[in-house]
C-alpha cells in the first residue's frame, strides 16, 4: 500500500463520530477531559500576557523546558516540547519510521497509536495485555520476537482506555527487551500524575532508556493548551524536534506561558487535581454500586472505567452505543475503537461534572438490567 493510500484509509474516530451526532441534553461520558476549572496559575499567566505574541524558539521557551526537566529530574537537553504529547508522538514516528517498519502497540490501546503509525507508512503489530489489562512482559516479548521489522514499541500506563497500570517488573523486562534489540520504546505516561492511591510506576523508575511522554492535559487540567513533552536521550529527540518545528514552528507562546505557570505550581496544582479526581471517583463508585449492584474497580490512574457490555450487545457494539446515545442520552465509547480485544467493553469517563456522573449512570443502568 502506498503512503497516500495508507493516509486515505484513516477515518474519524468513533469517539468523535458518537459525540458529534449526540442529541441535545446528552451527557458526555466519552471524551477524556478533566471536568474541573483551569487552575488559577494558568488563568493568571494567560491574562497577564502583554505585548507582541511572538513565535518564540522552535524548541520552545527555555524556561518551560527547564521546568519540565526539573519536575522529572532530567536535564533540559533531554526534554522535547511539543504541541501536546500526541504532537511529540507524531514527530517521533515520522522521524524514526521508514515504510515497511513495524510499530508495536497494545490491544486494547489508545486509538491514535495505530493511526499515527499508518501516517508514517509503518505496519501496526498489536501485543496482548494481561487478563486484567496490565502490561504483560511475556506477551510483549512474544510479539517483539515475531516482528523482525519492529522499530518502535509503545506502552501506556496508566492506560487509556482501561485505566490499568504496570508493575516495575514488567516495565524493566520490556525496557530490557527493547534495548537489546535497538528498538525505540515510547512510554506514554500522560495519566501518571492523576491517581487515587499510590503514584503509579513509571519507566524512569527502572530504566534510563526509551522516551517518556507527558503533558499538562490531564493532571494539570489544561488539555486546551496543547502543551506536551517527550523525555529521553537527545539521540532520539533531535530529529523529532526538527520535524516538529516544521510541523508547527513551536507550541503557541501563550500556551507555553500557561503551562510554565502550572509546572512551577505543581506542588499545589497536582494535589488539587487528585482531590477533584477523588471526589468524582467517590461519586462514580457510589452511583455505580447503586445502579449496577457491585462496586467498580479503581483504576491505576486517570478517569476511565472499562465496563463489560451486556451479552446482548456483543453482536453489534456500535449499534448498542448509538442506542445509549439516542435513547438514554449518554455518549460512551465502544471498546472496539481501541482494538479487537476491546470488542466486549465500552469506556466510561468519570472526569466530568459530579451531576453528570450521577445522572449518566442512572440513565445507563437499565440497559444492563434488561439484557
Amino acid at each position: 500500500m502506498t503512503p497516500a493510500a495508507r493516509t486515505q484509509s484513516l477515518r474519524p474516530s468513533p469517539i468523535r463520530a458518537l459525540s458529534e451526532g449526540a442529541p441535545a441534553g446528552a451527557i458526555a461520558m466519552g471524551l477524556g477531559e478533566p471536568g474541573w476549572a483551569l487552575p488559577e496559575p494558568a488563568r493568571l499567566a494567560l491574562a497577564e500576557h502583554h505585548g507582541p505574541c511572538a513565535y518564540g524558539p522552535n524548541a520552545g521557551l527555555p524556561e518551560l523546558r527547564d521546568a519540565v526537566a526539573d519536575f522529572h529530574s532530567e536535564t533540559s537537553d533531554r526534554v522535547m516540547l511539543a504541541s501536546g504529547s500526541q504532537g511529540a508522538l507524531f514527530a517521533l514516528f515520522q522521524a524514526w519510521l521508514n515504510p515497511g517498519d513495524a510499530v508495536l502497540v497494545p490491544d486494547p490501546g489508545f486509538l491514535a497509536y495505530p493511526a499515527l503509525a499508518l501516517t508514517a507508512s509503518a505496519d501496526v503489530v498489536t501485543y496482548a495485555l494481561a487478563s486484567d489489562f496490565t502490561l504483560d512482559p511475556e506477551a510483549f516479548r512474544h510479539a517483539l520476537d515475531h516482528t523482525p521489522k519492529a522499530r518502535i514499541a509503545v506502552i501506556n500506563h496508566p492506560a487509556n482506555p482501561t485505566g490499568a497500570g504496570s508493575s516495575l517488573r514488567a516495565l524493566a523486562a520490556v525496557a530490557e527487551a527493547c534495548e537489546a534489540r535497538g528498538i525505540l520504546l515510547i512510554s506514554d505516561e500522560v495519566y501518571r500524575e492523576l491517581y487515587l492511591g499510590e503514584r503509579p510506576a513509571g519507566l524512569r523508575d527502572v530504566s534510563t532508556t526509551g522516551v517518556v511522554l507527558g503533558s499538562v492535559s490531564k493532571a494539570w487540567g489544561a488539555p486546551g493548551l496543547r502543551v506536551g513533552w517527550a523525555l529521553g536521550d537527545p539521540h532520539w529527540l533531535a530529529p523529532a524536534r526538527l520535524l516538529h518545528a516544521y510541523m508547527v514552528t513551536a507550541p503557541a507562546r501563550p500556551s507555553q506561558l500557561g503551562a510554565l505557570a502550572l509546572l512551577r505550581e505543581s506542588s499545589t496544582v497536582l494535589p488539587a487535581a487528585r482531590a477533584e479526581l477523588s471526589l468524582r471517583w467517590d461519586v462514580f463508585g457510589e452511583a455505580f454500586t447503586a445502579h449496577f449492584g457491585h462496586p467498580p474497580e479503581a483504576p491505576a490512574g486517570g478517569f476511565y472505567h472499562w465496563l463489560a457490555l451486556p451479552p446482548t450487545a456483543h453482536a453489534d457494539p456500535m449499534a448498542f452505543c448509538l442506542r445509549l446515545r439516542d435513547e438514554a442520552g449518554v455518549v460512551v465509547v465502544p471498546g472496539f475503537a481501541f482494538g479487537a480485544a476491546g470488542q466486549g467493553y465500552l469506556r466510561l469517563s468519570f472526569g466530568g461534572s459530579v451531576a453528570d456522573i450521577r445522572e449518566g449512570l442512572r440513565r445507563l443502568a437499565p440497559y444492563w438490567r434488561s439484557a
